[in-house]
């Protein structure tokens, strides 16, 4: 899972086997060391009915609606977002680039602009 931070935006995208475990275990964790501190970001199947988020002890939990997560584990839709708020957040599922990039991207979703990419760059 990513996490992206810009002003008043929080964004988390889920690789192929991150979508896996948060539809089996309705919780999806990763860390960061800085130093003797750790920062931590969550997500997490919750009885709400829109997307929302938190920061306590150093840790982001982003909070999905049960009926939206069982949806989108389950089917080709790419996220959810929540743009009511002060806070913008959306969850996605993350799409392989279109360019060369160092990260491994094995488990990434097929990007569904490849075959645009590709006919535009021939």
């Amino acid at each position: 899972m990513k996490i992206r931070i810009k002003g008043n935006s929080l964004r988390y995208r889920l690789t192929k086997t991150d979508v896996e475990t948060f539809d089996r275990d309705g919780y999806l964790e990763e860390s960061t060391k800085f130093g003797t501190r750790t920062f931590k970001y969550a997500l997490q199947r919750t009885e709400t009915e829109f997307l929302t988020a938190d920061f306590t002890d150093n840790t982001i939990i982003m909070y999905m609606p049960v009926a939206l997560a069982l949806e989108w584990t389950s089917t080709d839709r790419v996220g959810y977002e929540n743009n009511s708020s002060e806070m913008y957040l959306l969850v996605e599922k993350d799409f392989k680039c279109l360019d060369n990039v160092a990260e491994d991207q094995s488990d990434n979703y097929p990007n569904p602009l490849v075959e645009n990419f590709t006919k535009k760059e021939l």
